[in-house]
């Protein structure tokens, strides 16, 4: 079993670095739709440079790798989610996890995360001097809601899973319709699809060092009109360490998080996500992280406290010609 599953962690590291060099060559940009999915909401994980593929114990690992909830030490795991995104958008997210018999049955959990894109002024062709004509405001909307499963096999190996629906709004739009009396039909542009997210984490034993791989967004095509598209399937490998095992005679006081992802997207680039984090006394958490190979923005900082089954996660990214990005958590373990 534990040849299996390290020959297993082998081949998905080969496999990126093998992607990595032959898509090099060209440029993968706008190759799918519903990309809210690549934004992460969760304090903690933004913090890290989103390195949160071998990171466990939060009902918020649905929304990077769902074996991550398996080790969950609490009886019920909330966590809410707010990120204050670029151009006045808002990602709202919301996680639950229960392990009954202390993870005996496994660890059940559900997901939900919705996006606010504001308000826009509508408009429709018509023949006058402008060639268009306003129409009412209208509010966009994103969503999406999972259920999940995840269980250690093993004292070392866990899996999980997560199947979710996703769905967006654009609005309506006003169309040519030669069978109506009019000549014009309303459109609804609403899409929707089901997704599924699988993942695993092996900790091999070693110290605290772990492996783990996801893959994200994996669904059927779907389109608005006539338009057809995928989602932004992802596949993600990852390894983290706390580096202060090397230190002899260290306090359980301090603890050194180092985490390290391969990420290999459908529709950009490969690129590395690295994060750290130090532990102070079990409460006080210092956070920073980098995400190589982005346009925008690379570095991001925070930090976290937590006490008596409560914790809050602040993370801020700068972002380029934007302004900088601001992530909020509160989480409750009981």
């Amino acid at each position: 079993m534990r040849k299996y599953m390290l020959c297993t962690i082998a081949v998905a590291f080969t496999i990126v670095a093998t992607s990595s060099h032959v898509l090099a060559q060209r440029k993968k940009i706008a190759q799918t739709g519903f990309q809210f999915l690549s934004v992460g909401t969760v304090g903690r994980a933004a913090a890290m440079g989103e390195a949160l593929t071998t990171i466990e114990g939060s009902s918020s690992a649905l929304f990077y790798n769902p074996a991550g909830m398996a080790r969950l030490s609490s009886f019920i795991d909330v966590s809410i989610n707010y990120n204050s995104w670029i151009a006045d958008i808002t990602y709202n997210s919301f996680s639950i996890a229960l392990s009954p018999r202390h993870g005996d049955y496994g660890v059940f959990g559900i997901s939900a995360m919705w996006v606010d894109y504001g308000e826009f002024l509508g408009t429709m062709r018509w023949s006058n001097g402008k060639g268009f004509v306003d129409t009412e405001v209208f509010t966009p909307k994103a969503i999406a809601v999972g259920i999940g499963y995840a269980k250690y096999l093993t004292d070392k190996f866990a899996v999980g899973g997560q199947i979710k629906q996703v769905a967006q709004y654009l609005g309506e739009s006003v169309v040519p319709d030669k069978s109506s009396n009019t000549g014009l039909a309303v459109n609804k542009n609403v899409a929707s699809v089901l997704a599924f997210d699988f993942g695993t984490i092996f900790r091999t034993g070693y110290k605290s060092l772990a492996f783990g791989m996801n893959v994200r967004n994996f669904s059927e095509e779907l389109k608005f009109e006539q338009e057809s598209f995928q989602l932004p399937l992802t596949f993600k490998v990852g390894i983290s360490m706390d580096i202060l095992d090397f230190l002899k005679n260290t306090s359980d006081m301090h603890s050194l998080l180092i985490a390290i992802d391969a990420v290999h997207p459908r529709s950009y680039p490969e690129y590395i996500n690295c994060g750290g984090e130090y532990l102070f006394m079990d409460m006080l958490a210092l956070r920073a992280g980098y995400m190589s190979n982005r346009d925008e923005y690379g570095l991001t900082y925070g930090f976290g406290i937590r006490k008596f089954g409560l914790a809050f996660d602040y993370a801020y990214t700068p972002f380029g010609v934007f302004d900088g990005v601001q992530c909020f958590t509160i989480r409750i373990s009981i």
